[in-house]
């Protein structure tokens, strides 16, 4: 009989780095485990509707503690990037191991030079704001809840936008907004003023 639970991945050390919600869990094979006493290693199939394809890698990542500079999402193809946020989202408190949201006042900058498309701001921004893999949102939703606070900074801020003049001429897709129809940029720069963030372009 097929059931839902939670899936925990765990570090090196058996600490949790995140969980997923599965779906249709159903056991196909269980068997004595080598790792201890009264232990049973389990084979399962299931269903996950947040367990992205291609996100092994970031996991593995964090699994190891190799991520640990900046940058590393540069190379991930487009298909990529998008499960490199939800490892970013499902691992945050983790990876942020209690550290409280940066005070009010603080200057960010974000690094505009890879930025080329929505999944890549997010990434940029999570970096920018949270570091190594951080998370700070993957859409408008997502980012403007981050600014309300809890997810690693405090408005109001102040973010410098590095090589912001490219970036607004690769965010020009339009985003339905009522009776407007704004580019992508604009509506960023809309929200970021709405929660108290001055943006110095440079």
């Amino acid at each position: 009989m097929a059931g839902n639970a939670w899936l925990a991945l765990l570090d090196g050390d058996g600490a949790t780095m995140g969980s997923y919600f599965v779906n249709e869990v159903t056991v196909v094979d269980a068997t004595p485990s080598t790792l201890g006493t009264g232990l049973v290693d389990v084979t399962v199939t299931l269903w996950c509707e947040n367990a992205l394809p291609g996100a092994e890698r970031a996991w593995d990542l964090v699994r190891t503690g190799q991520l640990d500079r900046t940058g590393m999402w540069h190379e991930l193809a487009p298909e990529d990037r998008h499960a490199w946020l939800s490892v970013a989202l499902w691992s945050r408190e983790y990876q942020r191991q209690g550290k409280p949201d940066a005070p009010a006042g603080q200057v960010f900058t974000l690094d505009g030079r890879h930025i080329v498309d929505r999944d890549t701001f997010y990434c940029a921004i999570g970096e920018a704001i949270n570091g190594p893999g951080g998370y700070f949102g993957w859409n408008l939703d997502a980012l403007d809840d981050c600014l309300r606070g809890g997810w690693g900074a405090t408005t109001p801020f102040t973010l410098h936008w590095d090589f912001s003049a490219e970036v607004r001429t690769r965010l020009a897709e339009r985003v339905p907004a009522g009776e407007r129809d704004p580019e992508l940029f604009d509506v960023l720069l809309e929200i970021f003023e709405e929660r108290g963030v001055s943006v110095t372009p440079r």
